[in-house]
């Protein structure tokens, strides 16, 4: 029997073998597992929406990332590649092409919403909003920024006339729009506020100075409602007179849209207010975090927030959360009743019948939970402090006792039997998912995985802890040596059973008894494994993806994302990878 000493053998093996790996799987496009999906990427704070030619297209990022997204009917999201590292703040379309601008000057250039180019930018300044009307797109942004292009690929930098020649670095422009003939943008001056209207694009004066910060601006029915600071809103018809209205609220506004004889607005705190003439209001909430940019197009308004979030309505009232995520790590997925099951940080459930479209669901606890598994029609998760939730539908969860405060970090179902396991070698086992029972353990090590296959219960956990039952309450210790190495989880099937862990550990064992290390290709921590469709698939750090048929031999596959995964389950012909900043890969 192998041990896990040769870490430094492990380490030169690794060298010498990923580039093979690599290679081998993105050559292999046919097999199982070798393609994946990017369904709900990371963590980043989406704020332009636009649509055009059949497509609704966001845009976002973060400080050092950028990213788009695409969809037909506003519900199923698909994210495309980014020319670009730089944040986008806006999108629009125009004239048949979508224009998205960021951070650095960023202009980025599609047909479709699929394939971007990056255009030449006169500027290096943050461009924080763009738009198309008579035949002109115009960007603005920081320091007064005013750009303009008739075909989206050259444009020129305008000027603002005359404040910009004594306070040129002390004004940003927020939001622009095209209504009745005239460019309006909005956005503070140095110590106060300020709105600039233009006819061409070009030749841009100051209006009366506006009470408050204004963040948004939208034209619809005859009208310009501009939104800012304060739940400020202000209306005007030819863009130079304004009247102030009352919102109703004091939080701060983002954007605002016109359609099917409503505007819409939003802001923080989930903030939605409905108007049919712009001046009576009507306000709603969709939850805690700020909503930064809304459109309407195709029937339908999109409402775009932090962490991926993305809110639809047909009618402005009636609103459906679609990107369901907050952003919190996904630390395990499961598959039962035809359902999906991803849980995370904080309490994070969601659910899906078929790994694209997901919904967050309510676990009514705010501990983290780490992993989920199903059986005799019933899901399991647990978490933090001895957590332990279950629900028959995955929709309607309730909180169980366990009789310790230990976290648990996995459990599984068999042989008729629920057995989570957790720190300090806590073992944990349940006929009905209810009424749980602590057995003894010949360990104190941190356990971190368990599995059922072949009439045996598998543990695994640090210091390379390895323990089997047949029971689930008399377990036996398995001794691999004297590396502390850290095993994270283990599966069942073809026969064997196949352990990952830390530093590209790969473990079988066909009678949990015997165990022989594999070559993994890779030094890097692997944190889930399962099994499907005649396939193992392993999840790492940084998005990587392994792929065996037989547990031996394991091959590299591309990965959309090098956001690190954590947990991998199998059901209805779909493998679902779930990870950090609540990333979710799919594959048939």
């Amino acid at each position: 029997m192998k041990t896990l000493r040769l870490y430094g053998a492990r380490l030169l093996v690794a060298l010498l073998l990923t580039l093979a790996a690599y290679n081998a799987g993105a050559s292999s496009g046919s097999e199982a597992g070798t393609t994946w999906t990017l369904r709900v990427p990371g963590f980043n704070d989406l704020h332009g929406v636009a649509y055009g030619n059949g497509l609704f297209v966001a845009v976002g990022g973060s400080p050092d990332s950028s990213t788009i997204l695409t969809s037909q009917d506003g519900v199923s999201w698909t994210q495309q590649t980014s020319p670009t590292s730089n944040r986008l703040w806006s999108v629009t379309y125009g004239n048949g092409l979508f224009v998205a601008v960021g951070d650095s000057g960023t202009i980025l250039t599609s047909s479709d919403g699929v394939r971007w180019t990056e255009r030449n930018s006169p500027t290096r300044n943050r461009l924080r909003d763009v738009t198309y009307g008579n035949g002109l797109f115009v960007a603005v942004g920081s320091e007064g920024t005013i750009l303009t292009s008739r075909d989206g690929v050259r444009w020129a930098e305008q000027k603002l006339s005359p404040i910009d020649f004594v306070y040129p670095l002390y004004y940003s422009l927020y939001s622009v729009a095209y209504g009745n003939g005239i460019f309006v943008a909005v956005g503070p001056f140095w110590l106060i506020n300020a709105i600039f209207i233009s006819t061409d694009g070009v030749e841009w004066t100051p209006q009366p100075t506006p009470p408050s910060i204004l963040y948004g601006v939208t034209y619809g029915n005859g009208l310009f409602v501009a939104v800012g600071e304060g739940g400020a809103i202000l209306t005007s018809q030819d863009g130079r007179s304004w009247t102030e209205q009352s919102s109703g609220t004091n939080y701060p506004l983002f954007d605002a849209t016109y359609g099917n004889g409503l505007f819409v607005v939003v802001g923080r705190e989930g903030t939605i207010l409905t108007s049919r003439d712009g001046v009576n209001w009507t306000w709603r909430s969709l939850g805690d975090d700020p909503l930064h940019s809304v459109t309407y197009s195709n029937g339908l308004f999109v409402a775009l927030g932090d962490g991926n979030t993305i809110f639809t309505s047909p009618n402005g009232v009636n609103w459906a959360k679609r990107v369901s995520q907050t952003g919190n790590p996904l630390t395990s997925a499961t598959y039962g009743n035809g359902l999906f099951v991803a849980v995370g940080d904080s309490g994070t459930i969601l659910t899906s019948p078929d790994g694209v479209n997901w919904t967050a669901q309510a676990s009514g606890t705010s501990y983290s939970l780490y992993s989920a598994t199903y059986g005799n029609g019933l899901f399991v998760a647990v978490g933090d402090s001895g957590t332990i939730l279950t629900s028959r539908d995955g929709a309607k969860w309730t909180q169980q006792r366990s009789g310790t405060g230990k976290n648990l970090w996995s459990v599984t179902y068999g042989n008729g039997l629920f057995v989570a396991v957790g720190d300090s070698g806590t073992i944990l086992t349940s006929r009905d998912g209810v009424r749980w029972m602590r057995h003894s353990s010949p360990t104190r090590d941190d356990l971190r995985g368990v599995a059922y296959g072949n009439g045996l219960f598998v543990v695994v956990g640090e210091r390379s802890s390895i323990l089997t039952s047949r029971d689930g309450v008399n377990w036996t210790w398995r001794s691999l040596g004297d590396d502390p190495f850290l095993l994270s989880s283990v599966t069942y099937g073809n026969g064997i059973f196949v352990v990952v862990g830390c530093c590209g550990a790969i473990l079988t064992s066909r009678d949990g008894v015997t165990w022989v290390e594999q070559t993994s290709g890779t030094s890097d921590n692997l944190y889930g494994v399962t099994y499907g469709n005649g396939l193992f698939v392993a999840v790492m750090a940084e998005g990587i993806i392994l792929t065996s048929r037989d547990g031996v031999s394991w091959t590299q596959r591309t990965s959309p994302t090098r956001d690190s995964l954590q947990g991998v389950a199998y059901g209805n012909g779909t493998f679902v990878a779930v990870g950090r900043y609540g990333t979710i890969l799919t594959s048939p």
